[in-house]
């Protein structure tokens, strides 16, 4: 998708179903919270952009990471939400911490989504410094956010 393109808010208008009256929810880890809220902005304007009414936006907010996978669960397991969207951004440290948060946060929402059936998007950055993270949450490659949610609508037209 975008990241052949080297720029994550670049995407295909086509294949844009039709979303207004779709419910996001969209879960927004605190850790590195100058990057998560960057991408958050990024994935609320995609939203609105293509029809979704503010209305039909959820935002929950979770301590970090690894916690986005519980907080998927109690957003996908509600009748009205239609897709949800996961932000964070975990940053390779000195330990194999990172190596354990990746892995726990990507296996738990592919499993969410699996479950419940829903849309349930990784929208976890994963660099190697602060910069890295920075250039992909509204810097030179795009945004992670803009990406994750247009990911989240075009799996709903599926």
């Amino acid at each position: 998708m975008a990241s052949s393109e080297k720029n994550l808010s670049s995407y295909s208008r086509s294949n844009i179903p039709e979303i207004d009256k779709k419910v996001f929810a969209i879960v927004v880890s605190e850790w590195n919270e100058a990057v998560t809220e960057a991408m958050y902005e990024g994935a609320l304007n995609t939203l609105l952009e293509n029809g979704v009414s503010r209305e039909n936006i959820i935002r929950k907010t979770v301590p970090g990471s690894f916690e986005l996978s519980l907080a998927a669960q109690w957003m996908a397991q509600r009748d009205e939400v239609d897709a949800v969207i996961c932000i964070g951004c975990v940053i390779q440290g000195e330990t194999r911490h990172f190596d354990f948060i990746c892995d726990a946060v990507a296996h738990g929402l592919t499993q969410v989504g699996l479950k419940y059936d829903k849309p349930v998007i990784f929208g976890v950055l994963t660099p190697n410094t602060q910069q890295q993270a920075l250039d992909r949450a509204g810097g030179k490659h795009g945004n992670k956010g803009d990406e994750a949610a247009i990911t989240a609508v075009k799996m709903l037209g599926f």
